[in-house]
């Protein structure tokens, strides 16, 4: 799950805070942490910090689950640098995401991976999040960089279509793994073949989504229905009604876990917003 960044009042990242989540995620039941994601509010951590955030959660971690890292970045360049941070403070693999700002070409996508795979021997979940880059990468694409290396071990796809997911696996087959990014999509991307999930509402609910993992794999689809419906509607107040940073942490600092605000220029949700959050949460 890509885990939040705690910061403090003046935007410090708070990290008495982010080791009471880690034991709150990992009591939650689940297999992997991923520091510096989306979630995590990446974008504004500098490279100093993404180090130290690494460093801190493979240590508090123990090995009790994997710890991955969010490396993408806009230069193939700058990817490789963070990828090769990444592992030198210990993450087991890495989670690229398309390049963002300017709009890549396919050729230009499975390039950037190659590259960077062929620069840092560490496994790689390609992350496809149309709505923060702009753009869907072609599932072709995916084929043809699972083609080029075996490094490319999965792909967390967040774009919420079931066609895009449906056809990474046909093309990929059993060479990667095929993951949900959203919450919506958990049980119906287990039921096309996908493996798993790496979804935001994890933070909060880390033990609902978890569940419906193991209810489908012991096919008690009553159970995984259930659970996916507490999902959607976590998710839907969180992350589709909300601005999903600032809702998150709302909700987590309600169950006492002082997840504190986003860093600047995002803006805690005002007190409307935050009590729907806080009335959400009673529900589930």
């Amino acid at each position: 799950m890509p885990t939040v960044t705690p910061f403090d009042k003046h935007g410090e990242i708070k990290f008495d805070a982010l080791e009471a989540l880690i034991e709150h995620w990992l009591g939650g039941g689940v297999s992997g942490l991923i520091a510096n994601a989306s979630t995590g509010e990446a974008p504004y951590l500098s490279r100093d910090e993404k180090k130290r955030i690494i460093e801190f959660m493979v240590d508090k971690v123990d090995g009790r689950a994997q710890v991955y890292a969010g490396t993408g970045a806009m230069s193939t360049r700058e990817t490789i640098t963070l990828t090769m941070d990444a592992k030198a403070a210990g993450a087991e693999a890495a989670l690229v995401t398309t390049p963002f700002f300017f709009k890549p070409t396919g050729d230009e996508i499975a390039e950037h991976y190659i590259a960077l795979m062929d620069a840092v021997d560490l496994p790689v979940i390609l992350y496809n999040v149309p709505k923060f880059t702009g753009y869907s990468v072609d599932p072709r694409t995916v084929a043809r960089i699972a083609e080029e290396s075996n490094c490319l071990v999965a792909m967390k796809d967040s774009g919420g279509n079931p066609g895009t997911m449906a056809e990474v696996i046909r093309l990929c087959g059993d060479r990667i793994n095929a993951l949900s990014g959203s919450a919506d999509m958990i049980l119906p991307a287990l039921m096309l073949g996908g493996k798993g999930a790496i979804v935001a509402v994890a933070n909060v609910i880390p033990a609902q989504c978890v569940g419906i993992v193991e209810a489908y794999r012991r096919n008690d689809l009553a159970a995984a229905g259930e659970g996916q419906h507490t999902a959607s509607y976590v998710n839907k107040v969180l992350v589709r009604e909300n601005p999903q940073i600032a809702a998150i942490k709302t909700a987590l600092n309600q169950m006492g876990y002082g997840a504190g605000e986003p860093r600047r220029p995002l803006k805690p949700l005002d007190e409307a917003a935050a009590e729907k959050v806080r009335a959400a949460m009673r529900d589930v």
